[in-house]
């Protein structure tokens, strides 16, 4: 049934428009919504937190039904399987409550930040830091390659809170984009394929988030 649905989304919101979204590097913010109006992200979510209370089973049909289409490129699958698990299991009840509902929405379109110029999957190497003062966490860096960076609002950095703690001084930390100053979007970066799906340069420049 939820394969169905997802199928017939695609088709009529999806693939008619799909040329244009790949011509613009991007799916927009109005599909997102569309999409979860229809119950299609977050789909493993706890209906508590306004998701469709299911599992990585439900996300799969929804991710095929995607590919069935010829629509790989929306970020569908990083918003709703990494993105949203990360709140929902690390997350304090909080920002499970301010975050999870808004993502499933699609009011919230969720990327995470690891990938710099100079570090990729060996997070020891990244460079971009958050070093605390006061209340605050203050990010200086930049990531490229950032799935989804054009439209995230809701973006999980990937930072140094402590060079010399090795792995335990990694930090994540959630930084909503519209809430904050000294957050800027470079390049959407040009791919062989997945033209749809934004991917994009970030940059933070004494970017602010509390405690």
């Amino acid at each position: 049934m939820l394969r169905d649905m997802a199928r017939r989304f695609v088709d009529a919101e999806v693939v008619p428009s799909y040329d244009s979204f790949e011509e613009d590097g991007l799916v927009p913010p109005s599909v997102w919504r569309k999409a979860g109006e229809n119950g299609l992200l977050c789909a493993a979510v706890p209906e508590e937190y306004g998701g469709s209370g299911g599992h990585y089973g439900h996300e799969a049909a929804i991710i095929e039904a995607l590919g069935h289409g010829g629509a790989d490129g929306f970020g569908i699958a990083l918003h709703s399987a990494i993105v949203a698990p990360y709140i929902q299991h690390y997350g304090s009840q909080e920002q499970k409550e301010r975050w999870l509902p808004r993502l499933a929405s699609g009011e919230l379109i969720g990327a995470i930040a690891m990938t710099e110029p100079g570090a990729g999957s060996d997070l020891q190497g990244v460079k971009t830091s958050a070093l605390k003062s006061g209340n605050q966490y203050v990010i200086n860096g930049s990531k490229t390659f950032i799935t989804n960076g054009q439209n995230a609002n809701l973006i999980i950095v990937v930072t140094k809170t402590d060079p010399a703690a090795g792995a335990k001084g990694t930090s994540l930390i959630v930084v909503e984009t519209e809430e904050v100053e000294g957050f800027e979007r470079g390049r959407n970066l040009d791919k062989i394929g997945l033209k749809a799906n934004d991917t994009s340069e970030l940059f933070f420049n004494e970017v602010k988030v509390p405690t």
